[in-house]
């Protein structure tokens, strides 16, 4: 079959979280106020990482980058997702599905591998603190931010290989509120065995694999900090069992719908919502308001513009107007 014939669904119809209307006035409510919260705190976040000189350490260069990441993720369905609540097609084109499979792939890819490189971050200030200052050079860390992206474009690209060929000539309504790839493929006209195994593969290797990582280092690290005080085990515990709960809630639901997605669950849109919406407003709060310096340097940044200005401190040319 040639492409001009393969390929004759232009449009998909997505069927979102809900069909009732008094359902997709609250979900446009309450979608709507978070996806507000997240980019506003995420973007107060790179401001404060970047303004606030103390700030200038690994451990919040990679912070800042994941705030960036983590508006990106949120960013790539959420809008579109908030303005189908208040519209009865919800539909998008062939090349939006293409390119929202695209974006999904390569931010989640990054942020997985991110989040490795912070617990790396940590794991070295605690495991190795007299040779943090080395290892986690401006350099190592340029190359770990790199090393993310490349590895959530190479995951991308990968995922888009299976999909952008395949024939697409009868039903096209993806029940989900994005193009979730494993439902996509299940519309496309030919036995998608072949496809879901390797969405398996791929997936799968790059999830589980990073999860490991993951745990397998909040593990050394409480294993060292146990054998230092009880105090420092208090606070190791606390600061790790957030950190745990945040990546389960990332990796949970990714691990369940890409590893296993040869059956449809009507949970799985539920999950969803965990990786390209909670997690973005959940690291912030991890990440940020639990950490002594971080909520200082963000009370500085909030009273710095807050606080109206004297006239001594107005520019010569505002002061110079007032004459």
């Amino acid at each position: 079959m040639d492409k001009v014939n393969s390929s004759v669904v232009s449009e998909f119809v997505l069927l979102g979280l809900s069909s009732t209307r008094e359902f997709q006035l609250f979900f446009f409510v309450f979608f709507s106020v978070l996806y507000v919260v997240i980019v506003l705190g995420n973007l107060l976040i790179m401001l404060t990482v970047t303004s606030d000189n103390s700030l200038h350490s690994p451990m919040y260069f990679l912070l800042g980058n994941l705030s960036f990441v983590d508006i990106c993720q949120a960013s790539f369905a959420t809008p579109k997702m908030i303005a189908d609540f208040l519209s009865d097609h919800k539909t998008i084109s062939f090349s939006g599905c293409i390119a929202q499979i695209f974006f999904i792939h390569l931010f989640t890819g990054g942020e997985m591998m991110l989040l490795v490189s912070m617990a790396y971050d940590r794991y070295v200030a605690v495991c190795k603190p007299l040779h943090y200052v080395v290892i986690m050079s401006r350099r190592m860390c340029t190359v770990l931010v790199m090393l993310s992206w490349a590895v959530g474009l190479v995951h991308t690209l990968s995922q888009l290989s299976f999909t952008v060929n395949l024939p697409f000539c009868g039903p096209n309504a993806v029940d989900s509120f994005f193009c979730d790839l494993p439902r996509v493929t299940k519309l496309a006209c030919l036995d998608s065995y072949i496809i879901e195994v390797l969405i398996v593969v791929n997936s799968g290797i790059l999830s589980l694999s990073t999860f490991s990582l993951l745990v397998s280092s909040y593990i050394i690290i409480f294993i060292t900090v146990c054998f230092k005080s009880s105090a420092a085990m208090t606070k190791a515990f606390s600061t790790l069992a957030a950190h745990i709960t945040v990546v389960i809630l990332f990796f949970g639901p990714c691990i369940f719908i890409y590893v296993w997605p040869f059956t449809s669950y009507p949970v799985e849109k539920v999950l969803a919502i965990f990786y390209t919406i909670f997690t973005p407003i959940l690291n912030p709060i991890i990440y940020t308001l639990r950490n002594r310096d971080m909520k200082t340097a963000l009370r500085k940044i909030l009273t710095r513009y807050s606080r109206p200005k004297k006239i001594s401190e107005m520019p010569v040319i505002v002061r110079n107007s007032l004459y």
